[in-house]
């Protein structure tokens, strides 16, 4: 990231650029800081595969989505642009950098000098010959899901920006809502400074007035429950989310990882891995691994492993019409919240 904002400080643009990750909030941060020193394009419009610039700006091209022609794009590449000293091409979530796209590879080796291209991707293979062109003729950033740490520093930033200050107890209680994506705490943030205009000091009662819960959090407290046989607990829980209109199957999917994330974490803990090691294998943020081991403590590893088998059994029972899918994620809960704990 700082390499990026140094190239725009000094005016040394990389002719390609690859952001990828999984931390969408930055990386449409960069996207759209890139695309504004490149060119003084405005909104995008247009429709189809491709998007030209708005605000009448010729030179400003974007392409989204799996659908997309590389021929079309090279054709684009190689067209001058117009009383201007650069074309810009902007590819999101193409795909191209998982599945094989020889012909663009091969052109990015030696692309027209007056076009620059910005690829913006989830995932990619870093032995495919897109990533290597990329490599070899321009940047490559990755955007991971950031540490608790970084996380904190950037909330504590914008806090002392507006003037307010914050207790770590109280910004841990805050994180543990919002979760680690930085674009839900970016929205988090903004109702909470609004919330707390006339008070210099977030209080633990600010945020639990006007902080959104994530359906996760309600998932691991859903676990808790059952960890805990509190099946009216758990029960209430799920009944809530149906409230909300989140899906049954969407459900048991996330209470299965968060069975998946446990038994993960149990086996890392028995291996001794750290803290950080441990979130970045099982995908969450390092602040939540203390809490998660924790509650991998009220099941044994044989249950766990049962339990995600239970949830296969249950989503196929469902998908072939022998169960409903309400009545079957409940029978799960009810299932493991009365269930003796097996070692």
């Amino acid at each position: 990231m700082k390499t990026i904002d140094e190239d725009i400080r000094s005016g040394n643009l990389k002719q390609i650029y690859l952001l990828y990750g999984t931390e969408d909030y930055l990386k449409r941060q960069y996207r759209d800081k890139l695309k504004n020193a490149l060119t003084a394009a405005g909104e995008d419009s247009g429709m189809g595969g491709m998007l030209s610039g708005g605000d009448g700006d010729m030179n400003f091209n974007r392409f989204e989505g799996k659908d997309i022609n590389p021929k079309q794009v090279i054709d684009l590449a190689e067209t001058l642009p117009f009383f201007a000293e650069r074309r810009v091409i902007l590819i999101e979530n193409s795909g191209f950098f998982k599945n094989a796209c020889d012909e663009l590879a091969e052109y990015l080796a030696q692309p027209a000098a007056s076009t620059y291209f910005v690829f913006v991707e989830e995932e990619v293979d870093k032995r495919s010959r897109m990533y290597k062109a990329v490599k070899n003729a321009g940047k490559i950033v990755e955007f991971a899901t950031q540490t608790e740490e970084l996380i904190t520093r950037w909330v504590l930033a914008r806090l002392k920006k507006e003037g307010k200050n914050i207790t770590g107890s109280v910004m841990q209680l805050f994180l543990s809502k919002t979760g680690s994506d930085m674009g839900n705490i970016d929205r988090e943030l903004e109702k909470l400074i609004c919330y707390t205009m006339d008070k210099s000091v977030i209080e633990a009662a600010d945020v639990e007035a006007i902080a959104t819960e994530q359906t996760t959090n309600r998932i691991f407290e859903m676990v808790n429950a059952i960890a805990e046989h509190n099946q009216r607990r758990a029960l209430d829980l799920y009944y809530d989310l149906l409230t909300l209109k989140e899906p049954p199957m969407r459900i048991m999917y996330l209470i299965t990882r968060q069975f998946q994330i446990l038994l993960h974490l149990r086996d890392m803990a028995g291996k001794g891995f750290d803290n950080q090691t441990m979130a970045q294998k099982a995908g969450i943020p390092p602040f939540a691994v203390k809490r998660n081991l924790t509650q991998a403590r009220g099941f044994g590893a044989g249950q766990l492993r049962q339990a995600l088998e239970d949830g296969v059994a249950l989503e196929e029972a469902v998908k072939t019409g022998r169960m409903n899918d309400q009545m079957a994620v409940e029978l799960f809960i009810i299932r493991y919240s009365a269930a003796k704990q097996k070692k």
